[in-house]
């Protein structure tokens, strides 16, 4: 088996804590690029959400983001495949978190919104400095998010949801999968809930990012830490878990590397790529 698409999560797998990209995972990526391996981000953001570090990468054209509800062209600048939430559904969805303790936002064409008295609150929400910043600075407050989708009238990307609860949380993703079955209810950060489209996973962007590539699904391989990458590693012909991710990730994964911090994809693509 020859490896022809690495799938790359972000948050916890390539980048480090500090959110950059080590010399060693960068020099082990651009190895792989120079024998012509698609280099693929897959990430629950949207694209212009990325670090600048990941879309400057030269290696980088194809992009799996908001948790597969896209499949971006980043050279041609066309989206190839699109999975989302139809506005009415996101309705039902925002009345039903509107009884939650949380607060919550969506994605929509590449951007994020929050309502007003939600995007006030992020700070009870959400300490960690880096994640906080990095929600303040993608998100645009727009006063009333059930108007504002309602008003557009176009598809939502993804919602997301950040509690303060974390049994809450746990009892939630439960109850939100249950009670939302055609939609794909995952996380990928301690204190979030996300929900896609039940057909907006990694793995089935995968899938069509092969066909669309012609490459055999079994000559893939992904790396991830959170269970909205479980699709993916479920998915790829060889599948990656960092030290740091989920016991489930890691009971899935064919191979479990070192974690973000300690260069755990260059030690997976060194082991499966670069013999």
């Amino acid at each position: 088996m020859a490896i022809k698409i690495i799938l790359l999560d972000l948050d916890g797998t390539l980048l480090t804590s500090e959110k950059t990209i080590s010399p060693a995972n960068y020099a082990a990526l651009s190895q792989c690029a120079d024998r012509g391996i698609y280099i693929v981000p897959s990430t629950g953001r949207f694209y212009d959400g990325m670090p600048q570090v990941v879309r400057e990468l030269p290696f980088v054209r194809y992009v799996i983001a908001v948790n597969g509800a896209q499949v971006y062209d980043a050279v041609t600048g066309a989206t190839l495949c699109r999975m989302e939430i139809q506005p009415g559904n996101a309705e039902s969805i925002f009345d039903d978190l509107d009884a939650l303790p949380v607060i919550y936002d969506c994605f929509q064409d590449g951007w994020g919104y929050m309502g007003t008295a939600h995007y006030g609150r992020i700070d009870e929400f959400i300490t960690d400095p880096k994640v906080n910043r990095m929600v303040k600075e993608l998100r645009q407050p727009v006063e009333d998010l059930h108007d504002y989708v309602q008003q557009k009238n176009k598809p939502v990307q993804k919602i997301q949801m950040f509690f303060r609860d974390m049994g809450r949380r746990e009892r939630e993703l439960v109850r939100l999968a249950r009670k939302f079955p055609d939609m794909a209810v995952t996380s990928s950060i301690t204190n979030n809930i996300e929900i896609n489209a039940r057909q907006a996973n990694k793995g089935e962007a995968l899938r069509f990012l092969c066909q669309y590539l012609g490459v055999d699904i079994q000559d893939t391989m992904a790396f991830g830490d959170g269970s909205n990458d479980l699709s993916m590693i479920h998915a790829a012909g060889t599948g990656v878990a960092m030290a740091n991710a989920d016991q489930a990730l890691k009971d899935a994964a064919d191979y479990v590397t070192d974690t973000n911090d300690n260069d755990g994809v260059a030690k997976g693509v060194e082991r499966f790529c670069l013999l």
